[in-house]
């Protein structure tokens, strides 16, 4: 079994630039509607970007959390590529967290963790 992630997008070649570069992923060849993204590691789970006609509406039902080491290191690296912060960076019941949208407007946080291994 393995876990895949798809996201809805209007201009999924453009948005394998942002996500590549976010996730430090590797984009696999266009096979509409369909572009893949994926771990070169082989560690995480791939990123299906899905070309779909209608716009994003309102809120995503899921998201994906990015972990990461430094908060104001990420939130001035993906914004640069990009995205933009919808809120904080604030402190969410002991965690560091901020929210953010892709260039299409999908809703993603980065968690700050201090684990060991997790970042």
């Amino acid at each position: 079994m393995r876990l895949v992630c798809t996201l809805d997008c209007s201009e999924p070649e453009q948005l394998a630039e942002f996500w590549a570069a976010v996730l430090d992923y590797r984009p696999n060849p266009y096979e509409p509607p369909y572009l893949g993204l994926d771990d070169p590691k082989g560690e995480g789970p791939r990123l299906l970007l899905q070309r779909v006609p209608e716009p994003k509406m309102g809120k995503n039902r899921m998201h994906l959390d990015v972990w990461i080491s430094d908060m104001d290191a990420e939130v001035a690296r993906v914004t640069g590529l990009g995205a933009r912060v919808l809120r904080g960076p604030f402190d969410d019941s002991g965690t560091l967290t901020a929210v953010l949208a892709d260039p299409e407007g999908n809703e993603f946080c980065l968690i700050r963790t201090d684990r060991e291994g997790d970042a």
